[in-house]
């Protein structure tokens, strides 16, 4: 797929279309329930899976759809623009593929990709801890080598997808004397002997996303499950967060763009003195604004998409750039939807208390935007 700058070509107007398709088919009338009931949307991921929405960007050669970070970032926006929950599915398989495409041996990549990309195994990427959230450095996980094995011991927090991922990207120390550069990346499979989970975090949104903690008590895994190089963790972690926080980006774009489609729908129908409540300036000047953020949002998530599939020099900054952003319209326009629906607005009947519920996590996970702005402040003052 290729593009002009600032307008995208057909081939993706195509690719949304049918996205759009089976997200407001099958996905929306779903989404309330999904958030009701909590737990993880099976149903959901198999309609995922069937569409082959559920891990975009993975390369034809390994079974995947071969799509570019466009692409995929518009897969991820559409699901999200009706269900942010089940687009966690897109977002965990791709802080799971990321790595392995960056550091992965072929003999890793042609074991677990495949998998992921039939539906066959989800992934879940294990970086944060309880005193290691934005200070990722400070993590104490640890990883011993053990004759050719590794064993790991520890406790890793926020985990999306964990309990019922097939398979972890698991980040651990192993060179405490080294700091930063004692960390190593592993695959770990749900079945090792060794790891186990606490219970589901009660959360404010994503509901319909599982989040635990996972806990490994001498967690034997063999040797060939190192990920990348010996004490070279951190750098692919951050590697990967330039990627996929254009995935949150998307996701939170898709956020903002549902509520705002709801908005609009609503006030065209709803009357007050007389006339609909569109004709108001006041609620006019409203929709305008809300529009104007949202579009912004999604050019920059785009121009820090092609940048990903580029891979260019300039992608930390473009990365954190999209997911801030997005995210911050994302509750700037939440709470406008909310707003103009009123006291409907406020309750369940109507999906955008659901939305503003949602889109809070999208300022926080994947680095909070306070350390958003640090990482594209560090890069503009080292490029002058």
């Amino acid at each position: 797929m290729t593009s002009t700058p600032y307008l995208l070509s057909p081939m993706y107007d195509e690719f949304r279309a049918a996205a759009r398709t089976v997200a407001e088919k099958e996905l929306g009338p779903r989404a309330a329930e999904v958030d009701e009931r909590g737990g993880f949307p099976h149903d959901n991921y198999a309609t995922l899976v069937a569409a082959g929405l559920h891990a975009p960007g993975i390369p034809e050669e390994y079974g995947g759809d071969g799509v570019d970070a466009i692409a995929s970032a518009i897969a991820i926006e559409e699901v999200a623009r009706v269900c942010a929950s089940s687009s966690t599915v897109q977002t965990s398989n791709k802080l799971g593929v990321v790595p392995l495409l960056l550091a992965g041996t072929e003999e890793q990549q042609q074991r677990y990709l495949p998998e992921v990309a039939a539906g066959e195994a989800l992934l879940a990427y294990a970086i944060s801890e309880r005193e290691a959230g934005s200070d990722v450095a400070a993590m104490r996980c640890r990883a011993v080598a053990d004759g050719d094995d590794w064993v790991l011991d520890g406790v890793k927090t926020w985990i999306t997808s964990a309990g019922v991922a097939k398979y972890l990207i698991v980040f651990a120390v192993t060179d405490p004397e080294e700091g930063s550069r004692g960390i190593s990346a592993f695959v770990v499979h749900a079945d090792d002997a060794g790891i186990s989970y606490g219970e589901p975090e009660r959360k404010m949104g994503l509901k319909g996303s599982v989040t635990r903690e996972v806990y490994f008590d001498r967690c034997r895994i063999p040797g060939d499950r190192l990920l990348g190089d010996r004490g070279k963790g951190l750098r692919l972690a951050l590697g990967t967060l330039d990627h996929t926080r254009v995935s949150v980006g998307a996701q939170a774009l898709g956020i903002a763009q549902g509520a705002l489609d709801v908005a609009v729908d609503y006030v065209r129908e709803r009357r007050q003195f007389g006339q609909a409540v569109a004709d108001f300036q006041g609620v006019q000047f409203m929709l305008a604004d809300m529009a104007t953020k949202v579009e912004s949002a999604r050019q920059m998530v785009y121009a820090a998409g092609a940048r990903s599939h580029a891979r260019s020099s300039d992608l930390t900054y473009f990365g954190a750039a999209a997911k801030c952003l997005a995210s911050d319209v994302a509750m700037a326009v939440t709470t406008d939807a909310v707003q103009l629906l009123g006291g409907y607005g406020y309750t369940k009947d109507f999906p955008v208390e659901r939305m503003m519920r949602d889109a809070k996590i999208t300022q926080i996970y994947e680095g909070t935007n306070q350390i958003q702005r640090i990482v594209m402040a560090r890069q503009l003052l080292r490029t002058r």
